[in-house]
């Protein structure tokens, strides 16, 4: 800068202007440095490391250059050449150095950030990370790190060292604890809900309290992501996953059997006993010619040994529609191709209620996709309904306007007969 300086000045230039005219030169000059060793960082030295990392087999330093990691920390270089010529202005050098540490810290939080996440992304490309997913591990460290660097920043500032600041955090735990209350409630269920495996990505729970009935999408430190079947999503406090009860229905997926528990209400005014005409037509039913000749052969035997006199219908053992019609269900869900054969598969009778005798199917498919189980619990249904009438059955219904059409066009021609 001397010799600049008295350069200007054996050209005529006032000592004075001459100074302010080195000092300009030096800082463009300076500029100019920091431009051309920033592009040569990003359009030399980054495209070497990025093509050789193309090349290379492994996909985690393709992480690295998603994340910018790698981007982020070339703009070190220019803070640091301008660092080490901040000398050159020895009234400003101590602002310039400070105002260079500040930059150098927050592009060292960037570039932590940025490795950070990068280290999640390889992390999520193992089978593992849906069992332990560590992303709310991850936002605990940037927390930290993001803690530590505004205590550097603010005692940077100040002048101070760092641990001066640090002995007043004890003093001010209560107020930490309740700025971080949700993150420590949501670390502490992150531990617990990776430890104890309630939860996954993927996972499908329904949690009535929050509308939430959908699959897992994401675990982070403070919240869950559940995106419902009408694809919206709700995000649940982490916390409440082990405050509150939750159904997780990952069992059943890997069980590989979905179950069906619905009930058909029979007329209890159709119930009765078999006659021989409806033992003889039941006997045509394919899967009931067997279950009968069985059944008729076992009564008969049980009656005589008993010496049953059957001339009344309230003695002795005898068939009936409702029985048959039960038998017939179980015998049609055992041959069914979607039916799991190893679970259970019963039909069975309810309590009694106003609406009829509740017959329940209580079985399990063997396909757990939602779809395909709505259409086979829909096929089996719709085949019952069916044939019901076909066992002399009628199933309970709530009168309707058109039973009522009916019934006065029937009185109206009553009322036209006798007329």
């Amino acid at each position: 800068m001397e010799f600049i300086q008295h350069w200007l000045v054996t050209l005529g230039v006032q000592a004075d202007i001459a100074f302010y005219l080195t000092n300009t030169i030096m800082v463009i000059t300076i500029v100019l440095l920091s431009i051309a060793a920033n592009f040569i960082t990003k359009k030399v030295v980054l495209r070497i490391i990025t093509h050789y990392i193309h090349k290379k087999r492994f996909k985690w330093d393709t992480y690295i250059l998603e994340r910018k990691v790698i981007h982020k920390l070339a703009h070190v270089m220019p803070a640091i050449l301008i660092y080490y010529t901040s000398f050159l202005f020895p009234t400003y050098q101590s602002w310039i150095m400070k105002g260079i540490v500040l930059y150098i810290i927050v592009v060292a939080l960037q570039v932590l950030n940025a490795l950070l996440d990068t280290i999640n992304d390889i992390y999520l490309t193992y089978e593992i990370s849906k069992v332990r997913p560590i992303r709310g591990y991850i936002q605990v460290i940037k927390i930290f790190i993001y803690l530590i660097g505004g205590i550097l920043l603010i005692s940077n500032l100040m002048g101070q060292s760092p641990l001066i600041l640090l002995s007043g955090f004890g003093a001010l735990s209560a107020v930490i604890m309740l700025v971080f209350k949700d993150s420590i409630l949501g670390l502490v269920a992150g531990i617990q809900l990776t430890s104890n495996d309630m939860v996954r990505v993927g996972d499908w729970i329904d949690m009535p309290k929050y509308g939430a009935d959908g699959n897992i999408i994401d675990i982070s430190l403070n919240t869950v992501k559940v995106q419902n079947w009408d694809k919206t999503i709700t995000t649940i406090p982490t916390y409440a996953l082990v405050s509150d009860s939750f159904k997780n229905w990952r069992g059943m997926q890997h069980a590989g059997g979905r179950r069906i528990k619905r009930s058909v209400y029979v007329d209890m005014s159709s119930i009765a006993m078999c006659t021989p005409d409806m033992v003889e037509r039941f006997k045509n039913i394919h899967y009931l010619r067997d279950y009968i000749i069985q059944k008729e052969l076992e009564i008969e035997l049980y009656n005589r040994d008993h010496d049953i006199d059957r001339s009344s219908k309230v003695n002795g053992r005898a068939l009936t529609n409702i029985g048959v019609f039960r038998a017939y269900i179980q015998l049609y869900l055992e041959h069914h191709p979607k039916i799991h054969k190893d679970m259970i598969c019963m039909v069975r009778q309810m309590q009694p209620v106003e609406t009829g005798l509740p017959v329940e199917v209580y079985a399990f498919t063997n396909d757990v996709n939602w779809a395909v189980y709505e259409g086979v619990q829909s096929d089996i249904f719709d085949h019952i309904l069916a044939v019901a009438p076909e066992f002399d059955l009628r199933v309970f219904q709530n009168p309707t306007g058109h039973d009522l059409k009916s019934m006065l066009k029937t009185e109206e021609q009553r009322e036209r007969q006798y007329a």
